[in-house]
């Protein structure tokens, strides 16, 4: 599967499309679902530079964008929630859906701009900047809730351990799960899954609740944002292993290192990445994880 491709996830569900949308230029990084029900709904948009692949998505499923009635959004970090302002004016129909504690963001994006600058660093020549999106096209969730699409549910659990803002999305109907960044990343190349712990709100303990929420869900599909299905089978209990294993290295090699910088250089030089991805992607990637453990870390002594 190749940038661009739209597809339908028939080993999920015959209603489950999914696009690579080609995030920061690199494959198997980004992808947008459709859930293709009695009511069509998006999770997730993308960066806004990528609008023009969902669009695309649509088509490949034959829903038109007046027809889309629902985009849920994971959160409001910016490669998921990036492009919904333009979809919001492309698919003038469609409301969108969003934990409470992130509206606020899409109503008035300006600190969610200038933070993901902060966050991503060089990254940011990715992003478009976000569109505000009207409050009445806003409809809020907190845990539980759910969205009736006819046919299929989405329903809303709190994963607040990358972000407060952050839900997955509970789909019974399809047996699976929309895990936004609450399972880590995954490469199908490489069928590998890779730890995500960005700044600054990175939690451990938190990030270890959402998944063992995810676990007791027991759907046999995680619907990776980051990127694309994958059986459940034993990957949540190895990503919790990860999790552990990844913050503990990283806060023995601040022990050993005279200042954060080269903390995040010796990661940077060591961990390996996959092949698909490109250097740049790969060594940002690294970087922004081990400057969200460093900020968790400072947390998490100052509340000791």
């Amino acid at each position: 599967m190749a940038i661009g491709d739209a597809v339908r996830a028939r080993a999920v569900h015959d209603d489950c499309w999914y696009v690579d949308t080609g995030m920061y230029d690199v494959e198997e990084y980004g992808s947008v679902y459709l859930v293709d029900g009695d009511r069509p709904a998006l999770v997730d948009t993308g960066l806004g530079t990528n609008v023009e692949r969902v669009l695309d998505l649509l088509e490949a499923a034959g829903v038109a964008p007046e027809a889309l009635d629902v985009i849920a959004l994971t959160h409001v970090h910016l490669d998921h929630a990036g492009g919904a302002g333009p979809l919001v004016e492309a698919c003038p129909n469609a409301t969108v859906f969003v934990h409470e504690s992130g509206a606020r963001h899409l109503v008035d994006p300006a600190r969610l701009w200038a933070g993901t600058k902060q966050a991503v660093g060089d990254q940011i020549d990715y992003y478009t900047e976000p569109t505000p999106i009207p409050e009445s096209r806003i409809e809020t969730l907190t845990d539980g809730d759910a969205i009736d699409l006819g046919d299929h549910r989405l329903r809303a659990r709190h994963a607040p351990g990358h972000a407060p803002h952050q839900v997955v999305f509970d789909a019974p109907e399809l047996d699976a799960v929309f895990t936004a960044d609450a399972a880590g990343i995954y490469t199908p190349s490489t069928d590998e899954v890779h730890v995500t712990s960005p700044p600054p709100n990175f939690d451990l303990d938190g990030a270890l609740d959402d998944v063992a929420m995810l676990a007791d869900l027991d759907r046999t599909w995680l619907c990776y944002a980051h990127y694309g299905p994958a059986r459940t089978d034993a990957r949540l209990d190895e990503y919790a292993t990860t999790l552990e294993t990844w913050v503990e290295a990283v806060e023995t090699a601040r022990a050993d290192r005279s200042d954060d910088e080269a903390v995040v250089e010796h990661f940077v030089e060591t961990v390996e990445t996959p092949a698909v991805w490109s250097d740049h992607k790969a060594r940002a990637e690294v970087a922004m994880n081990v400057r969200g453990v460093l900020t968790y870390l400072d947390r998490h002594g100052e509340d000791a």
